[in-house]
């Protein structure tokens, strides 16, 4: 059974991604159900709350969006209607009616798109389907909130009843205002409102002339507001109406409550019902501002996760404008524990805390931000040491609480735990509590647990180098800045490049030259080392990278070469091809010449075609016999190849007529009169050499190993002899 402390979650600050999920709620029961997310104890329930949220996060790359479940909380009306002879109010049943209709959407949207979304179909299946409860509702109230006429035929009576009266008050009202005008009693404002009755304005001189209702009077005094005598009457009619309205009301009012009653249980699930939706639609609206997927979900024990992203540290850093370094990080069997070391402020803890928040997000039913190819197993324990932990309340040093949290460990410890640390061992004397850190460890080894811890401890990188099934690990430095790159790479410990960093913040070096001499010789140079391949490993890399972009260019240069020399090859095959064919016919047509002239000149027949059948027969004994398509195919290509050559003869007559009309048009170069000793060439070489002798239209040049003998005409000067 899982089961992670919740000390463990508030030191991955689980509670600050929940505050970020809470956002994305739009129910105020949504939002606090947001924030009471914890791991799942479960498998089954985990595994169908990350599909739900997953099938949610696709909708949103669907035409058919999800329609909406806002809904107003119910809960105290859900309470009431458990109390007899308890009636709910007009806008209780407003909320009602809300809520029935949005869960009955929903159901019948997810029916409709079970393929979709299999999961949430599923478990929308389980609630009843109905729109009885707002059939029942609409009966009664209509849109504006007011009980229908038609809601009973009592009311309906008494609403006529009521129409009647008020047109005989106002036409009473009328009759009094015009009498009372017309003889001057009233002030310019003639009439107002009191007590939802209108009443004359009399001025107050005339007020006992003007028999009604006294109901008040102007803050002066000068007005006195009166109901007339005639409407008086009338008015107590109207009261009593309306009291009857109200009863009939609160009768109409306590059956429509009775009758929903019934359904209290299936109002108390679709409540339910959309909390959940809007717990999912939160997480899932989360999941899509961080990027985030559901990863593979593996039996075995594995867990990698590739380019993950600390959620806190990203959505912080893109308000900013930053860029947040993804992490990839991998623990299997055969590589268990990773000691990660290294300088301060490199990425050490906030690696080791993207590792343990993306898992309790996972099994807390949270999509996380990592490749799609990531992998990621299940935890019964994850185990946390993470800050310094003083606790003044219970006296205690970052180092006694440290012993008693590794107390605890020991006892939780095993196989299906995963266990962080950071700065395993520190807090006491570094040699002792390093022995220390160093026994623990083992312990954590020898019970078959994953881990992940940072440290600066020489002796814990020497046990993750010795122990087959641990891994040393370091977050890189660029060598030459010593600004950290935020990477982490496996297979090497990390050194604290404690000197440099001094060096570099500008501390003096006859000081920092001091300190190295207070510190064991050894010490010094196992630091240096590390530091010294750490900083070859960052070369290595540098170069790694730029051989494997040399190599993708080389490749694609490759690539092209290879087509380039194959559509060659294509041609110069094709090319043959033609040659052969035009020889060959070159060849039957001088035998058939050869043929004609004999005819000529002996006129025989009969040898003339005896020779011509036996060449037909030598030329078909070589043919290969083709079906219909083969010659079809074979004619075309020769064809094609046959315009394609005649063209680019064609091409190159074109070039030598313009080369010859050039020639022609260009006048010809002075010729120099070549004398012995010049320097000279040929007109179509590069050799150059020394005139040795000229005998008629002969020349000798000598090039050093030989003389050569040529035309004088065919000779250039290229320098005159130096007198």
């Amino acid at each position: 059974m899982i089961s992670i402390h919740p000390k463990t979650l508030e030191d991955l600050e689980l509670q600050q991604v929940l505050l970020q999920v809470h956002a994305h709620a739009i129910t105020n029961i949504g939002k606090q159900q947001v924030l009471e997310i914890i791991p799942f104890s479960d498998e089954l329930e985990l595994s169908v709350s990350l599909k739900h949220t997953n099938e949610y996060l696709s909708s949103f790359d669907n035409e058919n969006t999800i329609p909406n479940h806002y809904f107003d909380d119910i809960s105290e009306e859900l309470s009431s209607l458990t109390i007899e002879n308890f009636f709910l109010e007009i806008e209780s049943f407003r909320k009602i009616k809300t809520i029935s209709e949005a869960s009955n959407l929903l159901l019948a949207y997810f029916k409709k798109f079970q393929e979709y979304y299999p999961t949430l179909h599923l478990t929308s299946s389980e609630i009843e389907y109905t729109k009885i409860i707002t059939q029942a509702i609409n009966a009664v109230i209509d849109k504006f909130g007011d009980v229908k006429d038609s809601a009973s035929g009592e009311l309906e009576i008494i609403r006529r009843q009521l129409k009647g009266l008020q047109g005989r008050i106002n036409q009473s009202f009328m009759s009094s205002l015009t009498h009372f005008n017309g003889l001057g009693y009233l002030d310019d404002i003639r009439e107002t409102v009191l007590d939802n009755k209108r009443v004359l304005a009399v001025t107050a001189m005339h007020r006992k002339k003007v028999k009604g209702s006294l109901l008040g009077n102007s803050k002066t005094g000068s007005i006195a507001y009166i109901e007339p005598l005639a409407t008086l009457q009338l008015s107590r009619e109207l009261q009593d109406l309306e009291y009857r309205e109200r009863n009939e009301i609160v009768k109409i009012l306590k059956t429509l409550t009775a009758f929903i009653r019934d359904y209290q249980p299936l109002l108390a699930q679709y409540q339910a019902y959309l909390t959940l939706i809007d717990l999912v639609s939160a997480k899932a609206n989360y999941a899509k501002q961080l990027n985030a997927i559901l990863p593979e979900i593996v039996s075995d024990r594995e867990l990698y996760i590739r380019d993950a992203y600390h959620p806190l540290l990203y959505t912080a850093n893109k308000e900013k404008g930053l860029k947040t370094f993804s992490q990839t990080i991998e623990l299997d069997n055969n590589s268990r524990i990773i000691v990660i070391s290294g300088p301060n402020a490199g990425g050490k803890s906030i690696t080791l805390k993207t590792i343990g928040l993306l898992q309790v997000m996972l099994q807390s039913g949270l999509l996380v931000p990592v490749h799609e190819r990531s992998k990621m197993c299940l935890f019964d324990n994850i185990l946390t040491d993470i800050g310094d932990n003083q606790s003044i309340e219970n006296q205690l040093s970052t180092y006694s609480y440290r012993l008693k949290n590794m107390n605890k460990f020991l006892k939780k410890c095993n196989a299906k735990t995963l266990f962080l640390i950071d700065e395993f061992g520190t807090g006491s004397d570094p040699e002792l509590g390093g022995a220390l850190a160093e026994a623990f460890l083992e312990v954590f080894y020898e019970r078959n647990a994953f881990g992940v811890i940072t440290t600066h401890y020489a002796n814990l990188k020497i046990l993750a180098d010795e122990l087959p099934e641990m891994t040393n690990a370091n977050m890189m430095f660029d060598n030459k800045t010593l600004e950290p790159t935020y990477q982490l790479a496996l297979g090497q410990p990390g050194s604290s490049f404690t000197f440099e960093v001094a060096q570099k913040n500008g501390i003096p070096y006859s000081l920092i030259n001091k300190a190295k001499k207070k510190v064991e010789h050894g010490k010094v140079r196992f630091d240096k080392t590390i530091a010294k391949l750490q900083k070859e490993r960052f070369k290595l890399e540098k170069t790694t990278k730029t051989l494997s972009t040399e190599e993708s260019k080389k490749r694609l240069e490759t690539e092209k070469l290879e087509k380039v020399n194959r559509r060659i090859q294509d041609k110069l095959e094709s090319y043959q091809q033609l040659y052969d064919a035009n020889q060959k016919l070159i060849s039957i047509g001088e035998r058939v010449d050869k043929m004609a002239a004999t005819y000529f000149n002996d006129q025989q027949k009969k040898p003339l075609i005896g020779e011509f059948l036996k060449l037909i027969e030598v030329e078909n004994s070589k043919r290969k016999k083709l079906t219909k398509k083969e010659k079809v195919v074979q004619k075309k290509k020769i064809a094609v190849i046959k315009k394609e050559v005649e063209v680019k003869v064609a091409v190159i007559r074109e070039k030598k007529a313009e080369e010859k009309k050039k020639a022609a048009l260009t006048p010809p170069k002075p010729k120099h009169i070549l004398r012995i000793g010049d320097r000279v060439r040929l007109l179509d070489g590069k050799a150059v050499g020394d005139l040795e002798k000229i005998e008629k239209k002969k020349a000798f040049v000598n090039y050093g190993f030989f003389t050569s003998e040529c035309k004088l005409d065919q000779l250039e000067l290229v320098q005159r002899m130096k007198k």
